[in-house]
C-alpha cells in the first residue's frame, strides 16, 4: 500500500486531463501567505520555477491573470502598456476568488470559474518544467510550459521586476 499519495481531483486536473497534458502532482504542506518560497522549499525546486498565477484586473475593472515566477514581481505599468490599458492592478482576494473560482493561495489558471487573457512572463516559456498550482492551497502540478500558449491562450509579455 506504499501508493503514491494522489491528490482529488480539482478543476485543474480535470482541464489538464481533459486536454491531454502530462503532469506531475506535487503536495505540500501549505504556510498562510508563505507564498512561492514555501512550496519551493517543501518541494525542494528552484523558486524560479515555481509560477504563481495572480488575478489583476484593468482600469476598467475587467479581469485578467498573470503568470510569473515565484521569485519576481510584475511590473503593473510595464504589464498595462504592453497589453494595451491604462492600468492594471492587483483583484482584491475576494474578487480574485469570484472570478477565478479558487481561493487565493490555490489559484489555477486552468479551469477556472470565468474565461479570461492570461499573460506569462517569456521567460517562464523558456524553462524545461514549471511547478503551477493545481487548484488548491498546498498543491502544485509540475507542466512542460511549452503547453500554455496552446492551451490557455497565454500571450507572452515582458514585465518582471526582480523580487
Amino acid at each position: 500500500m506504499a501508493k503514491k499519495e494522489h491528490v482529488s481531483e480539482t478543476p485543474a486536473t480535470q482541464f489538464l486531463r481533459k486536454h491531454g497534458i502530462a503532469f506531475s502532482e506535487h503536495p505540500y504542506t501549505y504556510e498562510e501567505h508563505g507564498g512561492t518560497a514555501v512550496s519551493a522549499r517543501e518541494l525542494g525546486v528552484d523558486e524560479h520555477h515555481v509560477v504563481k498565477t495572480l488575478v489583476m484586473q484593468d482600469e476598467a475593472a475587467k479581469p485578467l491573470i498573470v503568470l510569473m515566477h515565484g521569485d519576481r514581481k510584475v511590473s503593473t505599468k510595464n504589464l498595462a502598456r504592453q497589453i494595451g490599458c491604462k492600468s492594471v492592478e492587483p483583484c482584491k482576494p475576494e474578487v480574485a476568488n469570484r472570478h477565478s473560482g479558487y481561493l487565493v493561495g490555490g489559484t489555477s489558471p486552468f479551469g477556472t470559474r470565468k474565461a479570461m487573457p492570461v499573460y506569462v512572463e517569456e521567460s517562464i516559456l523558456a524553462l524545461d518544467k514549471i511547478y503551477i498550482n493545481g487548484g488548491r492551497r498546498g498543491f502544485l502540478v509540475g507542466i512542460d510550459p511549452a503547453i500554455l500558449p496552446r492551451v490557455l491562450p497565454a500571450k507572452p509579455v515582458n514585465c518582471a521586476l526582480e523580487d
